[in-house]
């Protein structure tokens, strides 16, 4: 065990020094490996590949055994920095300004991870838990999400891993820390419409045929379309066009292909294969022409929590440190948090997200602190210790 543990912002200022830009992970989890083994975890390091994707770096610790089982997941990669001069602080410096530290991935979600990592030695301090506390961090979540979370649980239970409870560090708190608790997201299901035309000169419209006016009633259709009014659990399914394109850049040139690219976050009214089935009877009764529609593979789910013992502990550990009365939502994105749908109940807490992705993304060093008081009290009533 550690004398004297560092505190978050310490891991947090070691973290934000690795350029985990996804895939990458820059030691990011080195760190992690070394800090948890010291604190007696046993750690296993995966690295995890498929065709004609980049490998990606995980880790898996663990310390006790047998039940209850609860796994803390998080991932050290973050998104580019984009443009680094128009940064106050450099994004890989963990600088202290105005009480805050920047740089990214502060708030998504290395802030998170390192509230956990700081909040386990005193927890711990009494010896290990009356059960298992685990932490199953990936590299891939900002990426494609293939060779991360979703790989890291299948070999975790194929060796033997049993999961009671999940807790993700995302930033959920909307304005001030704790507001809010994430126990569902809705799902994701992308795809592309596709008008093939014939390519030609624009002085001789008669010897081409143009695919962009049959796709502007098709456009017309989903923009307006309304797929649901919303359930008990979730907010209303939406479709939103991310991108219309060409196959021509010239003007004096008909393109001969029309593409359009949209995304549907659809509540629990819905699975990806009766929305594929709506769109295609949809489309066909605008269609001019023929065009086709390609869906993406694996789509997202949705997921859902039920109030039950782990939303409440978690309710009482944030009251009990902030004086908050936590809400939950089922808005917002999608996260790994998915992954762990069919294994075992899971919910989202972490810093306020309103820097998230953002040029000077940073984390106000009271709310770390305070977000590692709430895990640690969460741990205590998880697995039923004493403060």
């Amino acid at each position: 065990m550690l004398d004297q543990p560092p505190d978050a912002a310490a891991h947090l200022r070691a973290l934000i020094a690795c350029r985990s830009v996804t895939p990458a992970d820059d030691g990011a989890q080195d760190y992690l490996a070394g800090v948890l083994g010291e604190a007696g975890f046993r750690i296993e390091r995966l690295t995890f590949s498929a065709p004609g994707t980049p490998d990606v770096h995980n880790l898996f610790a663990t310390i006790g055994s047998g039940a209850p089982h609860l796994v803390f997941a998080g991932h050290t990669d973050v998104v580019p920095p984009g443009d680094e001069t128009r940064w106050r602080h450099p994004p890989f410096a963990g600088a202290v300004a105005d009480g805050a530290m920047f740089g990214r991935g502060a708030v998504d979600m290395k802030g998170g991870i390192a509230a956990f990592v700081a909040a386990t030695p005193g927890f711990l301090a009494g010896g290990a838990p009356r059960g298992t506390l685990s932490l199953l961090i990936t590299g891939d979540e900002e990426g494609r999400a293939i060779n991360g979370t979703v790989k890291l649980i299948a070999w975790a239970r194929e060796a033997g891993q049993k999961f009671d409870a999940a807790l993700i560090g995302e930033p959920t708190s909307q304005t001030k820390l704790g507001d809010t608790i994430k126990i569902g997201r809705r799902g994701s299901l992308s795809g592309t419409i596709i008008v093939t035309g014939k390519q030609g000169h624009v002085a001789y419209p008669h010897l081409a045929n143009n695919p962009i006016p049959p796709l502007v009633p098709i456009l017309r259709l989903l923009t307006t379309m309304e797929i649901d009014d919303g359930s008990r659990s979730f907010q209303p399914s939406n479709l939103e066009i991310t991108g219309i394109e060409a196959d021509s850049t010239a003007f004096n040139v008909i393109p001969g292909e029309a593409r359009a690219r949209f995304n549907i976050r659809f509540n629990d009214l819905w699975s990806p294969i009766r929305l594929n089935a709506l769109l295609r009877h949809a489309i066909s009764e605008v269609a001019e022409s023929d065009c086709e529609i390609v869906f993406e593979p694996n789509p997202s789910e949705w997921f859902l929590t039920k109030p039950g013992p782990l939303v409440d502990m978690l309710q009482q550990a944030i009251a009990s440190e902030t004086g908050v009365a936590a809400a939950t939502s089922t808005g917002g994105g999608t996260s790994d948090a998915r992954f762990f749908k069919d294994v075992c109940p899971m919910v989202e807490f972490g810093l306020v997200g309103d820097t998230m992705h953002q040029v000077d993304e940073r984390v106000p060093l009271a709310d770390l602190a305070q977000l590692t008081a709430i895990y640690r009290a969460f741990l205590d009533r998880f697995f039923g210790q004493a403060r």
